[in-house]
């Protein structure tokens, strides 16, 4: 896709969005995906021979190989958002291998999904594009819906199957997330022995988070600090959602806050806002992979805009699933590639 093309689906906020000079954070302050993420970054770190090896296959693979940029295609929404409400629009996803076939047709960095979804393929897969497995759910059908995350799966099945990666969240703000904090902490670490990667959604839930008509629970600052918690039990890697507001702290009145994360660290522009994540990270040394959202009718125009927001914010990609798999598979190879073009394009610039 063409920078010509890029602008063209921007449309009114092309300007805006590809023009935009921050003024918070100075880029020469983050550290920027690129070619030598893993020997800039990690080789220094206590991560392990054989994890760094796993990074590095999980940055060689795909279409964005070799530049420190990721397009990672998840699909655990079988167990997050129910099987049939999920697959209904394409139902041939009820089958795990449509699900690796569009990630590996579509030139992802890796797949991942369930420990169902990953195992049952694993022998004529794994080897071919590189597996995450998403080792805890919040699963949809315990009535009332308890909205919190469980373990599905162990480490030791994720190696088994060859597995580069695990992936976990964790519902950060929920009075649930202390034990899924300690839970994932040990996933981590025992993961990281074994020589696979680490990567963390960082959600927030609590219905405090929404205040009269406004929902803080993509807010600046508070998905921020869920990403330092994040980095803090050794996350490689973040996925999270992009922030569509702030002043979380100032409206629901707790924690603690400076002015200065509003006034100086951030501002109300979109790339700013997503700044201010990549700055939790500890100044982008873990990777920020944004949320690609729900299916909708404008999905392509919705998904270059995310990515020109996360990479020109200084982040390392997208991780999109329902835009792409609720979809005819043509159509959501098509949509994965135009995220994967907006990385490789030169002319979208670190703000």
């Amino acid at each position: 896709m063409s920078y010509s093309k890029i602008q063209s689906l921007l449309g009114k906020d092309a300007k805006k969005l590809l023009d935009h000079k921050s003024k918070t954070m100075p880029n020469d302050k983050l550290h920027i995906p690129g070619p030598d993420w893993v020997d800039r970054i990690f080789s220094e770190s206590d991560r392990n021979v054989r994890t760094l090896r796993s990074l590095q296959a999980l940055f060689s693979h795909g279409r964005l190989k070799d530049t420190g940029y990721l397009s990672i295609l998840p699909v655990d929404q079988g167990i997050e958002h129910s099987a049939g409400a999920s697959f209904a629009p394409n139902p041939i996803y009820f089958d795990p291998e449509n699900i690796v076939k569009l990630a590996i047709e579509a030139g992802c960095n890796a797949v991942a999904s369930t420990s169902g979804v990953l195992s049952i393929v694993a022998r004529k897969y794994a080897h071919k594009i590189p597996f995450v497995l998403k080792f805890n759910h919040n699963e949809l059908l315990s009535y009332p819906s308890t909205y919190d995350q469980i373990k599905f799966a162990s480490i030791r099945q994720a190696y088994e199957m060859g597995c580069v990666a695990v992936g976990a969240t964790i519902y950060f703000g929920s009075k649930e997330s202390n034990r899924q904090i300690v839970e994932v902490a040990k996933a981590f670490e025992h993961a990281h022995e074994l020589g696979m990667a680490t990567i963390l959604w960082c959600y927030l839930r609590n219905s405090a988070f929404k205040v009269g008509d406004t929902d803080y629970h993509a807010s600046a600052d508070l998905t921020g600090q869920a990403n330092h918690l994040g980095v803090t039990i050794q996350a490689d890697i973040i996925k999270q959602k992009l922030p569509t507001n702030n002043g979380g702290y100032k409206a629901v009145k707790f924690g603690k806050y400076s002015d200065k994360m509003y006034t100086e660290l951030s501002s109300d522009h979109p790339i700013d806002l997503c700044r201010y994540q990549v700055i939790n990270n500890y100044m982008g040394r873990i990777g920020l992979i944004n949320s690609g959202g729900a299916s909708g009718e404008n999905d392509l125009a919705q998904a270059t805009e995310t990515a020109v927001i996360n990479k020109r914010a200084g982040g390392m990609g997208l991780i999109l699933g329902r835009k792409a798999f609720q979809k005819p598979v043509k159509e959501g190879v098509e949509i994965i590639n135009s995220v994967q073009d907006v990385y490789l394009c030169k002319e979208v610039t670190i703000a």
